[in-house]
């Protein structure tokens, strides 16, 4: 089967480095072997989504050097499949409505008498009212159903397998009151339908990849291999982030940075010290190994 792998970035904001270095490993993934590289756009968030993002993406995907086969595909386009899937999981019996604010959902978790890592199931067996919800899956029944057929669930990361633990992901949110889908359904469905055979995320998204194989099995979609890689981190070893006054690629690009010798560093092992026009040789942070 050939290589097919993509980048999925929202345009709720700007590129930073560590999406830049997700991109390139993503990208020269399929490339070495003689595969497909994807662009996706993750806009299903309408309201933080902004077109203008869309467009400073592929400018700065492009001034790292990056090329990507087939037309950009957006998630906005794309509603009917998750519709189809909400409602073919609805006639298994394993979605419930939650009527939960985010604050009573905190409250629930911060309770005395012992807190839970996950939604403890509040509206699950609540009778239907007219207002406005969320639709959970049942985790427990999901797996349940899910491993009936002998299938344990295991997925694999790098080569090696992976035990499942999806259950301690708890009833998890499939469509939000504010969208039609939540991010897990929606990369699900969409790595399925274009045929993705290699996921490249960072490890923050490790866990998550619990659920995105419960809803394969259930679904009977494909099961990709993923490639979950560490975050990239400062030289005072935080973490790469906007939030960290990381810069963004589209403000490096505005002050002349050579963005082939951005991806040349990261591919080096090096996160690049950017100034204005150039980039130094010096080392500065840390980019994470990724396994061959």
């Amino acid at each position: 089967m050939s290589v097919v792998t993509r980048f999925a970035p929202s345009p709720t904001g700007r590129l930073h480095m560590g999406h830049a270095f997700s991109a390139i490993r993503a990208h020269d993934l399929a490339r070495a072997a003689g595969g497909r590289f994807l662009v996706r756009i993750e806009d299903i968030d309408g309201t933080r989504s902004r077109a203008g993002h869309v467009a400073t993406i592929i400018d700065d995907l492009i001034w790292l050097g990056l090329t990507w086969d087939d037309e950009v595909a957006f998630q906005s386009a794309r509603l009917d499949l998750y519709g189809a899937a909400l409602a073919r999981l609805r006639s298994m019996g394993l979605l419930y409505r939650c009527y939960c604010t985010r604050a009573e959902i905190a409250d629930a978790l911060s309770a005395p008498h012992g807190a839970v890592a996950a939604y403890p199931g509040t509206c699950r067996g609540a009778a239907a009212r007219d207002a406005p919800h969320c639709w959970r899956l049942d985790m427990a029944a999901a797996v349940a159903r899910a491993t009936a057929t002998g299938d344990d669930l295991s997925w694999t990361d790098h080569g090696g397998r992976v035990a499942n633990a999806a259950l301690a992901q708890g009833d998890v949110v499939l469509a939000r009151k504010d969208a039609p889908a939540s991010y897990h359904l929606a990369v699900t469905v969409d790595d399925a339908a274009q045929g993705v055979t290699d996921v490249v995320r960072g490890v923050d998204l490790f866990e998550a990849t619990h659920v995105h194989r419960v809803l394969q099995a259930l679904l009977n979609l494909p099961v990709p291999q993923w490639w979950h890689h560490d975050l990239l981190t400062g030289a005072d070893g935080q973490r790469l982030a906007k939030r960290h006054g990381a810069p963004t690629l589209a403000a490096m690009r505005a002050a002349g940075v050579d963005g082939a010798a951005v991806a040349a560093a990261l591919r080096a092992g090096r996160v690049p010290e950017v100034r204005a026009g150039r980039v130094p040789e010096t080392r500065a942070g840390r980019v994470p190994e990724v396994p061959a």
